[in-house]
């Protein structure tokens, strides 16, 4: 065997390579997987979603996944202009009687041979008529069973002669990242267009979404994919696609789909009640840093701090305490925050839950019922009042200055009593832990603050070149920071 030295590997020392190292030789051919199957099995479950509404009752949200594309810039008589003019006009003529014309919106699957279809939620807000489309070209009018915001989920039901093609579900809990996976939808209303790509993470929280663990993929999706399924190479559906990450509007390589897990126990909730129920603990979390975990003497971090423990929640009555890690929640371990919601969001109401909880260094296992989700969870949203001119108290330790809250300030800020206002952070170790003047210390290394007496005393009290937690609230959001104690 002879090669030339160039910087390439020749066939037969690339097989060698392959066979010595054990992996398949993929450069060989035959190793991609083939979707043609797939797709043809599984596509006529699939379908499109048209909405039409009023035109007073049409509004950003119900119009956001119809395309708005810059049309590229071409000379006047290129035989181009006409397609994109079709399919990427920003102008939307106005039907009979001021309604506007059908708008594919999105897609979806069925899920049953009597009819029921899932969706997004926002797919189908503020519609007003629905109007579901197979492969076949049938058009078959769907009304909404019932929907879930917080997860984005819709179910809606339609009547047809005849069988209906089903989908096959899987289990998004078994998918390992790295796997292939495949969308079927109808992006911009090309209808049953088909990308695929693999699993790049699992259990993904995006902002104001805590109760789905997100399956994030490279699929390609685009607006009029949304409500459309996430298939596995074994033609089970794993996901629903809800949310791409973009600067554009289109894609970028960031796809998020709702795993089916999750997307079941909604489904079965909305066909037997027409809502939603779920668990609630009541508690406010955050991560645990490396260096909050030093601070509360645990080995690595994991788990969900607690920096509030909502009054008459389920958690208050359990005994859990701001500055409890809860590591463990019915048996599956906690690695990082955001895993906890979902967790507690799938357990039945009113069921009893053991959780381990780290306080003060030591474990303890606690009892927990479950509460239901309130429809408003309350949140601590006042701001602190204005600092006054007068009245500061120098820490030196810590190179800040704080003052005596007022007894309306503690009472428009729910501190019962606790805490002191920071005026001045100079450079120092409250500075280099993130503490910001306006934060309210509401405890330290577990001593609550009730003054600044208390803080001084506290202070006084922490031990040289140590880490300490210190609780504060921030534009009404508590939070924990890591406090590394000077060592003179």
């Amino acid at each position: 065997m002879k090669c030339r030295r160039i910087p390439f590997l020749c066939p037969s020392l690339l097989l060698v390579v392959a066979l010595a190292g054990g992996g398949p030789a993929f450069a060989l051919g035959g190793s991609l997987p083939d979707f043609t199957a797939l797709v043809r099995q599984n596509g006529p479950a699939v379908v499109n979603i048209s909405t039409s509404a009023p035109q007073e009752e049409a509004t950003a949200d119900n119009r956001r996944d119809v395309p708005r594309l810059e049309m590229p810039n071409l000379p006047e008589d290129h035989p181009l202009n006409d397609l994109f003019r079709r399919f990427f006009g920003d102008q939307m003529p106005e039907g009979p009687q001021g309604m506007l014309p059908q708008s594919s919106l999105g897609s979806g699957f069925i899920v049953s041979g009597d009819g029921y279809v899932i969706s997004n939620y926002h797919v189908v807000k503020g519609a007003g008529e629905i109007v579901v489309r197979l492969s076949d070209r049938r058009e078959l009018k769907a009304e909404i069973i019932g929907s879930d915001p917080r997860t984005d989920i819709a179910v809606l039901k339609v009547k047809a002669d005849g069988d209906l093609p089903v989908v096959r579900l899987g289990r998004s809990e078994a998918l390992q990242v790295g796997e292939w996976v495949l969308a079927i939808g109808s992006p911009f209303g090309f209808d049953h267009s088909v990308t695929a790509g693999i699993v790049s993470a699992k259990g993904r929280s995006l902002p104001n979404e805590n109760y789905v663990p997100f399956i994030q993929t490279d699929v390609a999706i685009n607006p009029g994919n949304s409500g459309g399924p996430l298939f596995n190479l074994d033609g089970e559906v794993v996901g629903v696609n809800s949310q791409i990450y973009s600067r554009t509007g289109g894609f970028m390589g960031l796809s998020f789909a709702i795993p089916i897990d999750v997307v079941m126990n909604v489904y079965k909730q909305l066909r037997e009640t027409g809502s939603v129920s779920r668990g609630w603990l009541g508690v406010l979390i955050q991560d645990v840093t490396g260096e909050l975990a030093e601070s509360f003497k645990m080995k690595m971090p994991h788990g969900a701090l607690v920096s509030k423990v909502l009054p008459d929640s389920p958690a208050a009555q359990a005994g859990i305490e701001a500055g409890d890690v809860i590591t463990r929640f019915d048996g599956r371990d906690i690695a990082t925050s955001s895993d906890l919601p979902p967790m507690v969001g799938t357990t039945r109401v009113g069921q009893k839950i053991e959780m381990d909880v780290i306080r003060g260094g030591s474990k303890r296992s606690l009892v927990i019922t479950i509460g239901q989700l309130p429809e408003e969870v309350q949140e601590a949203d006042a701001e602190p009042a204005p600092p006054r001119p007068d009245g500061t108290t120098e820490i030196a330790k810590l190179k800040i200055g704080v003052r005596a809250l007022t007894k309306a300030e503690r009472t428009e800020l729910e501190l019962k009593g606790r805490g002191v206002l920071v005026e001045k952070v100079k450079p120092g170790p409250a500075a280099a832990a993130g503490l910001q003047p306006m934060d309210v210390v509401v405890q330290l290394n577990f001593e609550a603050i009730d003054g600044v007496e208390a803080l001084t005393a506290a202070v006084g009290k922490l031990a040289p070149g140590t880490k300490v937690p210190m609780l504060i609230q921030r534009e009404g959001s508590p939070m924990f920071l890591a406090l590394e104690v000077p060592k003179q």
